[in-house]
């Protein structure tokens, strides 16, 4: 294979990744261990208005699952950068390391730079292409693998 055939594999396993993090930590942490309720409590204990918390959770979650699916993959990853931003500027005063006492800094920025990086590639591989399920629109071009 070459270079160019592996991008598309690469750009899939990012973007999956990426994907089951966000959803992870939409729904698995902030909605079934804390609840929407202790989410936006928390926000708000943060200085953050409470509907915050339920756009994150909408992004986290949503912003997930099209990734996984490679859905809007660009778009998606750009709409997801502020969240990470939030997320480091939260973090940011407890240190570098994430194994600090409150989380550090470094896994937010690591996940704000793929999702950089993600909205460069593109949905790579195996992406659902929603252009070929709506009448009269052109199903966009294969990509070779």
């Amino acid at each position: 294979m070459s270079d160019t055939q592996m991008t598309c594999y690469a750009a899939l396993l990012l973007r999956v990744t990426s994907g089951l993090l966000f959803l992870a930590h939409g729904l698995l942490l902030k909605v079934m261990t804390f609840g929407v309720a202790g989410t936006v409590g928390y926000f708000e204990s943060i200085g953050y208005p409470g509907y915050f918390a339920h756009l994150v959770l909408l992004g986290e979650i949503g912003g997930g699952l099209a990734l996984i699916l490679g859905l809007w993959t660009r778009t998606v990853s750009l709409l997801l950068i502020p969240i990470m931003i939030g997320a480091t500027l939260e973090h940011i005063g407890n240190g570098w390391m994430f194994s600090n006492a409150g989380g550090g800094w470094e896994f937010p920025v690591f996940w704000t730079v793929t999702l950089v990086v993600q909205a460069l590639l593109g949905p790579g591989a195996y992406a659902l292409n929603l252009d070929a399920l709506l009448p009269g629109r052109p199903a966009r071009p294969a990509r070779a693998h």
